[in-house]
């Protein structure tokens, strides 16, 4: 993936928008971060939830994207402190002032 400046963008940006164009990822920075990133339209990610950047990682083997958090994954975990406990806790910390 190529990188340009935002001075050099926007002194070349018909250049830049035809290689975008031709399918080209550009990212555009600012003193060295980088700021933005442009391609062509309609480039989702690989499932929808995670960003182009990360499907790009997996599809390279570089990482393994996490499932989507779904409530019924997780187990329904029983209070641990009655309502009301942890005012009359902080009360007597406090010293009720």
């Amino acid at each position: 993936m190529k990188a340009v400046g935002l001075r050099e963008l926007k002194n070349r940006l018909a250049e830049y928008v035809r290689q975008v164009r031709s399918g080209e990822e550009i990212l555009v920075t600012d003193r060295g971060a980088v700021v933005a990133e442009l391609g062509p339209p309609g480039r989702a990610s690989v499932n929808g939830a995670a960003p182009a950047g990360l499907a790009e990682l997996a599809t390279r083997g570089l990482l393994t994207l996490g499932a989507p958090n779904d409530a019924a994954t997780y187990p329904k975990l029983p209070r641990l402190l009655t309502p009301g406990r942890v005012t009359r806790l902080l009360d007597e910390e406090r010293g009720r002032r």
